[in-house]
């Protein structure tokens, strides 16, 4: 009887193929469960190194709290009234007790500053709320950091960093805040535009503006359904002026709409102001010139 050795070496073979098939499937399985665990490790790191102190500051109130790099709330969100009359070192007297607690609990890495009204490098243009003298080219951002130990800081406009937690990220995004006053941000696809001081764009034939026309001092005196039908109709204004593809109302009184909303508007949460600070650490989020202009310039991490 003969014996088919070819047989016997090709099945030897096969199971010795098998063996290492089966070994390096468990390779890489093993590889693979390595570099889950070492991204998970990586995001868990980046979140306690990402934490951000975020300061909304407003007309009637300062606003802070700790947030993660997805703008997710770390600590509580502390309140304390704006001070009135309020100078620039007031305010920042009253901020940097504000957020004590939260430095202390949570220390961040980076801070973000909403604040209302037209600001550009870190400085303050305009405060409409706050008055003229002293304001202009107030450096409020970089006093507020040195007294916080030197923190990395950046701050924009308040309905700007609002927006930010808004957005779908989607063609043309507009955002009016109704607060105080009336603030406004455009983004395209997500991208911060030039901010537009539209509050102060006349409204009516008297020249009357958004602020003095639907801000809480005008829903006061004028009462809560003649407010309403102003705001309905500062509504189709934005609509014909910018022809957004969405627009986003915030601020303390956007609860106080009782109108029926178009489609493509839509209410945002009064916490956007602070949750909106952790885009500002996203490049592509903030690419403009008054804002980082190591961005436009290709140089450095922003290539």
């Amino acid at each position: 009887m003969k014996h088919n050795h070819t047989y016997g070496v090709t099945v030897a073979t096969s199971k010795a193929n098998a063996a290492k098939a089966k070994n390096a499937a468990n390779a890489a399985k093993a590889t693979n469960a390595a570099k889950q665990a070492n991204v998970a490790k990586a995001a868990q790191a980046a979140t306690s190194d990402e934490r951000i102190l975020a300061i909304d500051v407003g007309g009637t109130g300062l606003k802070a709290a700790i947030i993660d790099a997805d703008g997710k709330m770390q600590t509580e969100r502390l309140r304390v009234a704006t001070p009135h009359p309020c100078t620039p070192d007031q305010l920042v007297d009253a901020l940097a007790k504000l957020v004590e607690p939260l430095v202390a609990k949570a220390p961040p890495a980076l801070m973000s500053i909403g604040f209302p009204g037209v600001v550009r490098n870190n400085r303050i243009l305009t405060a409409p709320h706050f008055g003229v003298e002293g304001w202009h080219g107030f450096a409020l951002a970089d006093l507020l950091a040195q007294r916080l130990g030197g923190l990395p800081v950046r701050m924009i406009n308040d309905a700007e960093m609002q927006g930010f937690a808004a957005i779908e990220g989607k063609g043309l995004e507009f955002v009016l805040t109704l607060g105080t006053g009336a603030g406004t941000a455009l983004f395209r696809d997500g991208e911060l535009m030039p901010h537009l001081e539209l509050a102060h764009h006349p409204v009516s034939k008297k020249g009357v503006a958004y602020d003095e026309y639907i801000g809480d001092a005008a829903r006061e005196k004028a009462g809560n359904k003649r407010w309403n039908r102003r705001v309905e109709k500062v509504i189709r204004i934005l609509e014909s002026l910018v022809n957004y593809d969405k627009l986003w109302i915030g601020g303390g009184n956007a609860a106080r709409l009782t109108f029926q909303l178009p489609a493509n508007v839509a209410t945002v949460s009064n916490d956007a102001g602070i949750e909106g600070g952790a885009r500002l650490w996203h490049p592509r989020s903030v690419r403009e010139t008054r804002q980082l202009p190591e961005a436009n310039a290709r140089v450095g991490k922003f290539e």
